[in-house]
């Protein structure tokens, strides 16, 4: 089970690698349990201040299994449903950066836009991929896209099913950032190492669970919450580092996230 989603920590980026190149890393319990204890594992490791996720061979993630959903339709599937939600990532305190190497469909399409930010291959394929096997958006989908893309573009992505590229995906504001194949881990490892050497842990976690948990929120009441934040940010070491950090030049150095 541990090969099932590759670990590697370096300069404070952990890189996870889901690992089942020969079915394009179609998605089974098994590897998500795995990918979500690592990340539960990250949380804890003050060694990881950003995690970046990719795939590994030609694909990022090609949805469900097929496998497994045959399973599901002739009533043979019995593993033990994982308790964490599809949206986990989003819990987890340290920015996550999803790498899309290749084809990114269905849950994968999902696990990729419930990482805080994505880099794409320009030639990656994406798809929705749910009304074309008889299904829905599921897993948050429909909540995400229209947020991200607009209403018109998540409805056309939903209802056709239809395959579009990772510079498609750019365009659709899916994506942050479009690189060539070859240099999408360079560019993205080069990223996250920016922000684990430059950006506070923790203004970072509560920066990413102000945005994620600001969209239901009235203008308003984030603005209001958002001075409270600031006011305990004014309290915070950090504070003091990040400004000694730029007065004198030199790389901050400020303290990872507490343990949880």
């Amino acid at each position: 089970m541990s090969d099932l989603v590759l670990s590697s920590l370096d300069e404070g980026v952990l890189t996870l690698t889901f690992n089942r190149p020969e079915r394009l890393n179609a998605w089974t319990g098994a590897m998500g349990r795995r990918y979500f204890d690592l990340l539960e594992e990250a949380e804890r490791d003050p060694a990881v201040r950003v995690i970046v996720v990719t795939g590994a061979g030609k694909g990022f993630c090609a949805g469900a299994d097929f496998e497994t959903l045959s399973a599901v339709q002739d009533g043979s599937y019995d593993e033990e449903p994982d308790k964490r939600p599809g949206t986990f990532p989003t819990t987890i305190r340290k920015p996550i950066i999803a790498a899309v190497n290749g084809a990114c469909a269905g849950l994968g399409m999902v696990q990729a836009l419930v990482c805080d930010l994505v880099f794409t291959a320009a030639e990656a394929k994406w798809t929705t991929a749910f009304a074309r096997r008889g299904l829905i958006a599921e897993y948050g989908l429909a909540w995400i896209l229209p947020r991200l893309a607009g209403q018109a573009a998540a409805m056309d992505l939903l209802l056709s099913g239809r395959t579009f590229t990772g510079a498609g995906a750019g365009e659709l504001r899916l994506a942050a950032r479009v690189v060539p194949g070859e240099r999408l881990l360079e560019e993205a490892a080069a990223y996250a190492r920016e922000l684990a050497v430059h950006s506070s842990p923790a203004s970072m976690a509560i920066i990413k669970r102000q945005i994620w948990g600001d969209w239901d929120k009235t203008l308003d009441e984030s603005a209001a919450e958002g001075v409270r934040l600031m006011m305990e940010s004014f309290e915070r070491t950090d504070f003091a580092e990040g400004v000694a950090s730029y007065l004198e030049r030199r790389p901050p150095a400020f303290p990872p996230l507490d343990r949880r």
